[in-house]
């Protein structure tokens, strides 16, 4: 196992990282936060154009053909930059969804589009508060349509198409959940754009109404097939938290190094020293298990389960680690809109339940350890 991207991959991370530094500041994030726009349609064109959003898609649909390290390495920097483009959403859940169960068909029509940046992807799982868990899922599917709601959905009020997790059956069990793609533009679908802590990671509530429903994958598969979604996506959204962490331990850094009080650089002081090493600490061993996670979703490895969920909590609790930190070593004006702390706190937090929260992956670790080791 290689712990250590390639030089072309290298090379992808810094044109990555150049690209967002100049078109996604955090003037651009704060665009978004204070404006009317839900999303920067600037960038999310520029990194279509870039190759970006079509990294890991085939070329036979539009895509690089790279693969999910190429991914991966472009995850963290938008982590990075805190893009504000529903790149989570569209690229590790809804085109991931897509190129594990789709059609030839289906990856024919929606892959070349999200390549291209022409549609905007989410899925559409939860159903109020609560974890992953195909016992919560309400929403029922009958005769080629879907009804109920859906909330909160990931950039679901500026999505094109969902992948909807609904119910099929009624023995209680996971084969009576299946999973649909639904055109969101289409009838019988109504949006309300939910307010969040973090603006720039847009959520929604999406109610359908016998909107129309094309299946996607076995029809006794639906839950199978998400929770394989969720693992790839939970490596993936890892590297963007670990991209987040890096920079929030960065900007604690150069501020303990510029800081002055007393006659020295805060930077000096042993209390500060500590939470800047406990920062480091945190980053590092996350990336050590994303670079893990990584390799078992580049090979598809039996090791996949338990290697994304330890990516998954480890991301998870390093960003939040890092973000926190990272205004406590910033002092007063730490706490003021005017500094860039805050963003990747909101950040930090929002993407902490994106997937379920971190509690729902610890409970994932344990149990498929003991699978594991019961086999």
């Amino acid at each position: 196992m290689n712990f250590e991207f390639s030089d072309d991959q290298k090379q992808l991370r810094d044109q990555a990282r150049r690209y967002l530094a100049e078109h996604s500041p955090p003037k651009a994030v704060r665009a978004v936060l204070e404006g009317k726009a839900p999303y920067d349609k600037a960038l999310w064109k520029g990194l279509a154009e870039m190759g970006f959003l079509g990294v890991a898609i085939p070329e036979e649909f539009g895509g690089a053909g790279a693969g999910h390290l190429e991914l991966c390495v472009i995850a963290e920097e938008m982590g990075r930059a805190l893009a504000p483009v529903p790149f989570s959403s569209t690229i590790y859940l809804a085109a991931e969804a897509i190129m594990l169960a789709g059609s030839a068909e289906q990856k024919a029509k929606w892959l070349p589009k999200i390549a291209s940046g022409e549609a905007i992807g989410t899925l559409a799982l939860f159903e109020g508060v609560g974890n992953p868990s195909h016992k919560a899922i309400k929403v029922s599917a009958a005769q080629g349509a879907v009804s109920g709601t859906k909330t909160p959905v990931a950039d679901g009020a500026i999505a094109d198409f969902a992948i909807v997790a609904a119910r099929t059956g009624s023995t209680g069990r996971e084969t009576d959940i299946g999973l649909f793609i639904v055109d969101l533009n289409g009838e019988g679908v109504t949006r309300k754009a939910l307010a969040n802590l973090d603006q720039a990671h847009g959520q929604a509530a999406i109610t359908f109404d016998r909107a129309k429903a094309e299946p996607l994958g076995a029809a006794n598969e639906g839950w199978s097939i998400l929770t394989r979604v969720l693992d790839r996506a939970a490596v993936l959204m890892a590297f963007e938290q670990v991209g987040g962490a890096d920079r929030a331990l960065e900007m604690g850094r150069d501020y303990a190094l510029d800081r002055i009080a007393f006659g020295r650089q805060i930077g000096s002081f042993q209390a500060v020293k500590h939470i800047l090493a406990d920062m480091y600490v945190s980053a590092t061993l996350a990336r050590s298990n994303c670079y893990y996670g990584a390799w078992a979703l580049s090979t598809d490895a039996a090791e996949l389960p338990e290697a994304a969920a330890t990516a998954r909590i480890s991301a998870t609790q390093a960003f939040q680690h890092c973000s926190k930190n990272n205004i406590q070593v910033h002092g007063g004006m730490g706490f003021t809109w005017e500094f860039d702390c805050h963003l990747y706190y909101r950040r930090a937090n929002v993407l902490a339940l994106s997937l379920g929260s971190l509690s729902y992956w610890e409970n994932q670790l344990i149990d498929r350890l003991r699978f594991r080791n019961a086999s």
